[in-house]
C-alpha cells in the first residue's frame, strides 16, 4: 500500500509540471469545469474578491492569512505586468478590507522566466506598495533550476525592501549551504518540506530523515530569535515545534504556524486555540492544476475525497 501510494505522489507531481497537460486542461472547457470540483477545496476562488471573503472569515476567527495570485512561467512582459498589476492590487485591498495578511507570490510569474531586470522591477513595485500598509511579501519556492536566481534577487531587493520574505525547502540537499547566508538576513524565512518533483541526488525523500532536517531547521530559526514561518501540516513536526517554543521562551511576534487552506484545518486551529500564531495560506486564479496535483500528491489518499467533491457537486 505505501509503495502505491509513493507512486500516486511521484505521478502526480510530475504531472503538476507537465505544461501541456495543464494547458490542455484549463483550456477544456468540460475538463476544467470537472475538475474545479476538486480545486475548490483548496483555493480561496476564482477571483481576488472571493478570496477576501474567505480571508476575512478566517481573520475574524483568530487566523491570520497569506493571499497568492496563482501563476507561473509567465513568457511575455505583458503577462507579467498584468500578474504584477495584480498583486499590487492584492495589497491595495488588504488596506482596504483591514486584513491580517501577508502576499505570497512565484518570482517566474511577475518576469523571472522573461529577465532578472523585469522580475527584479516588478518584485520593488510590489513591495513598495505593500511597505506602504505594512504588509509583508513573502517570495515562494519554485523547482530547483530557479532556486540561485531566487536568493539573488532576494538578496538584492531585501537591501531595499525590510518587509521581504523568503521560502525555504527542506528537502533540498543546498538548503543547509542557503540557510547558513539567509539566516544572517532580517528577511522572514518561511521552511517547508518541498513538494517539486526533483532531479535524483537533489533532495531527501519523504520520511523520517527529512522531518529531521526540517525540525533542526526550525531549531536553528527559533534559537536565532529569527522571524519565521512553520509551514507544515505535519502534527509530529507541529509538537516538536511547540516544544522548541516553550525551550527558548520564543516571543509570539517571531513566528507563526502557517498551513494551507482546506488542508488539516481541525490542526491549525488546536495551535490558534493553544495561544500560538497562526495563518492560513490562500491561492486563487483560473491557474490552479498544478496546485491542485500537489496538494494531492502530498497525500495521496486525497485523490478519492476529489472524486468525491467532483461527484457530489453534480
Amino acid at each position: 500500500m505505501d509503495n502505491l501510494l509513493i507512486t500516486a505522489a511521484e505521478t502526480l507531481r510530475k504531472a503538476a509540471l507537465n505544461e501541456d497537460a495543464k494547458d490542455f486542461i484549463l483550456n477544456n472547457e468540460i475538463l476544467y469545469k470537472t475538475l474545479k470540483k476538486a480545486a475548490n477545496r483548496y483555493i480561496g476562488g476564482e477571483n481576488l474578491d472571493e478570496t477576501i471573503i474567505k480571508a476575512s472569515e478566517q481573520n475574524n476567527a483568530g487566523l491570520k492569512c497569506s493571499i497568492e495570485f496563482m501563476g507561473e512561467s509567465t513568457r511575455t512582459i505583458p503577462e507579467a505586468n498584468a500578474a504584477t498589476r495584480e498583486f499590487i492590487r492584492i495589497c491595495e485591498e488588504i488596506k482596504n478590507h483591514n486584513l491580517k495578511s501577508t502576499v505570497s507570490l512565484d518570482l517566474s510569474h511577475i518576469g523571472l522566466a522573461i529577465s532578472r531586470d523585469l522580475c527584479f522591477d516588478n518584485l520593488a513595485l510590489i513591495c513598495s506598495e505593500a511597505s506602504k500598509n505594512n504588509v509583508d511579501v513573502i517570495i515562494s519556492a519554485e523547482g530547483t533550476e530557479r532556486t540561485d536566481a531566487i536568493h539573488e534577487i532576494y538578496t538584492d531587493a531585501l537591501k531595499t525592501y525590510k518587509n521581504l520574505g523568503i521560502t525555504l525547502q527542506a528537502y533540498l540537499y543546498r538548503t543547509g549551504d542557503d540557510f547558513k547566508e539567509l539566516i544572517k538576513k532580517e528577511g522572514k524565512i518561511r521552511i517547508v518540506k518541498g513538494a517539486f518533483e526533483t532531479a535524483k541526488g537533489l533532495s531527501i525523500p519523504r520520511g523520517p530523515q527529512l522531518d529531521e532536517v526540517y525540525i533542526d531547521y526550525v531549531d536553528q530559526l527559533l534559537q536565532d530569535n529569527h522571524s519565521c514561518s512553520i509551514a507544515t501540516h505535519h502534527h509530529q513536526i507541529q509538537q516538536e515545534t511547540k516544544r522548541l517554543i516553550t525551550k527558548y521562551n520564543t516571543d509570539k511576534s517571531l513566528y507563526e504556524f502557517e498551513s494551507l487552506y482546506g488542508i488539516q484545518t481541525a490542526q491549525l486551529a488546536a495551535l490558534k486555540e493553544d495561544g500560538h500564531p497562526s495563518k492560513v495560506y490562500f491561492v486563487y486564479g483560473k491557474e490552479w492544476y498544478l496546485y491542485l496535483c500537489n496538494r494531492i500528491a502530498e497525500h495521496p489518499l486525497s485523490l478519492f475525497t476529489a472524486l468525491n467533491d467532483i461527484v457530489s457537486a453534480g
